[in-house]
């Protein structure tokens, strides 16, 4: 089992970067193989909203600007499960996860159930650091996501620098327990 990680922040040292290291952790605790994406370091930017909103998206399934996002969207299409991790900036998510997610809903969403997607578990997490302010919207950003996509909602977990350490501890076991339904 290949359960990807994706984290969205350009801060390698700050809280999204301990949720991703417990997130691989605990996959790895559940037997299942774990690859970290920082999409921070990929060429991915925003959505041209090709030919009148719906290029090559809507009838191939596949963007039509060559970056970053085609390696990534092929890498996810291999994977069996997913573990998507934010910092919160304004209220939303991160604009590099936002980016990349907005590509990816026109590719996969506009499949219907073929797409790559469909009935494969995920794990969102918030983490607005000290305030906690824009947890609750950012994972209503997740939750529509992953209703476009017809995936599984198998958790949404928020996480502040205050309740950092049972969080990052339930990061760790909501990975694991993944990992093993998984291999049931």
């Amino acid at each position: 089992m290949k359960i990807m990680i994706i984290t969205s922040s350009p801060n390698t040292d700050g809280l999204t970067a301990a949720c991703g290291k417990e997130a691989k952790l605990g996959v790895e605790m559940g037997s299942a193989n774990a690859s970290i994406t920082s999409l921070n370091s990929l060429n991915i930017p925003a959505c041209n909203a090709c030919g009148n909103a719906w290029g090559t998206c809507a009838t191939k399934h596949d963007c039509q600007v060559q970056d970053d996002f085609q390696k990534l969207h092929g890498e996810i299409s291999k994977a069996d499960a997913y573990i998507i991790i934010t910092p919160v900036y304004w209220g939303e998510m991160s604009e590099s996860l936002k980016s990349f997610i907005d590509r990816l809903r026109r590719c996969e969403a506009t499949k219907g159930i073929e797409n790559n997607l469909v009935g494969k578990p995920f794990i969102c997490v918030a983490a607005p650091g000290g305030t906690g302010n824009g947890c609750i919207s950012t994972l209503a950003s997740f939750e529509r996501f992953v209703d476009h996509v017809k995936g599984v909602k198998y958790d949404f977990i928020g996480v502040t620098q205050r309740n950092k350490e049972y969080k990052l501890t339930t990061i760790r076991n909501a990975a694991k327990c993944m990992a093993l339904s998984l291999n049931v």
